[in-house]
Order: structure tokens, then sequence, then C-alpha cells
């Protein structure tokens, strides 16, 4: 069982920068790939990026590629997510995962979500 608890949302304005972070239980955490995903208003959930369990890949959508950059700390059970150059259609919840698979975008292969921050980009 792994518990995942995000931090460090909140309201940026367009060209800002925020730093998320994923926090997880467990001494396992580093069998786990790990995925941020987010979900605005209205929308399905989408994947934003993941690295695999060593930090030796990563991999992004398309539409944060360049701004935002994925990263973990193995010895601090820690998922990050920089994000720079916000703009305002980054505004949704982001949500960490936990994946037994390799590193994927598929939602499907995650096995703990945890409950999601707020992040809010301003014009």
């Amino acid at each position: 069982q792994v518990q995942l608890v995000e931090s460090g949302g909140g309201l940026a304005q367009a060209g800002g920068s925020l730093r998320l972070s994923c926090a997880a239980s467990g001494r396992t955490f580093s069998s786990y790939a790990m995925g941020w995903f987010r979900q605005a208003p209205g929308k399905e959930r989408e994947f934003v990026a993941v690295i695999s369990r060593s930090s030796g890949s990563t991999y992004y959508a398309d539409s944060v590629k360049g701004r935002f950059t994925i990263s973990r700390d193995n010895a601090k059970n820690t998922v990050y997510l920089q994000m720079n150059s916000l703009k305002p259609e980054d505004t949704a919840v982001y949500y960490c995962a936990a994946s037994l698979s390799d590193a994927t975008s598929d939602p499907y292969r995650y096995n703990y979500w945890g409950q999601g921050t707020q992040v809010t980009v301003s014009s």
C-alpha cells in the first residue's frame, strides 16, 4: 500500500512558476514509476509527465515539454514537478500517481493516486 500526498499548488500569474511535491508513504517508493496527471473542469484527466524508478527516463506531454520538469528523490520518497512559464491553460487539479509498470502515460496502469492539488494560473 502506498499513500500519496501532493502539495505546492496555488495561484500563479501567467509566465510564473510553481513547484509541486508528492510525498509517498512506505518503503517501496523506488519500486514505482511516478507520474503526474491533471484534470481541468469539464475535461478528462490527462497525462503530464512520468519518471522511471531510477530517474533514468522521463517523458512529457507535448503541451508541457520544455516548461515542466519531473524529478524524484528516492531517499525522501518524494517526486516533484517544476512548472515554469505557466499558462492559463495549465489550470487544473494536479495528481501524482504510482505505477508498478514501466514509465507510462496510461492512467489505467497506475496503482495508487493522490488526492490532488489545485493549480490556478491567471492571465
